[in-house]
């Protein structure tokens, strides 16, 4: 009896298993802790440490999926194909030979929001 008991609850606690509707995805992404301003990174200080995270591959590509309509009038390169895609502070850019990416940044000292990558 006790054996019957555990397989029915067995089986109804596998029925109740959480589903979860935008479950967490593996990235690939670099970071880079600094001080001073984006292009002219310095070595991070105690009073000024700064975070850029750069995201690629599959993750990049969703992110910029999501992050429409391109922006119009500006471009990193003469690529042909590039393509731009910004709000506030973030951002995503594609293009041919570079693929996807996605930045993103943060005051460490403060937790502010900034630009985490520059053209």
């Amino acid at each position: 009896m006790e054996y019957a008991s555990a397989v029915i609850l067995s089986t109804a606690s596998a029925q109740h298993k959480a589903v979860y509707p935008a479950p967490a995805k593996p990235l690939t992404a670099e970071y880079t802790i600094y001080s001073g301003s984006l292009g002219d990174e310095q070595a991070p200080t105690k009073n000024d440490r700064k975070l850029a995270v750069e995201i690629t591959g599959k993750a990049a590509k969703e992110i910029f999926d999501s992050l429409y309509p391109d922006v119009q009038g500006v471009s990193c390169s003469d690529e042909k194909g590039e393509q731009l895609r910004r709000k506030g502070r973030i951002w995503c850019a594609y293009s041919p030979s570079g693929g996807y990416r996605f930045f993103l940044g943060f005051n460490l000292r403060t937790g502010e929001s900034i630009s985490g990558g520059s053209c």
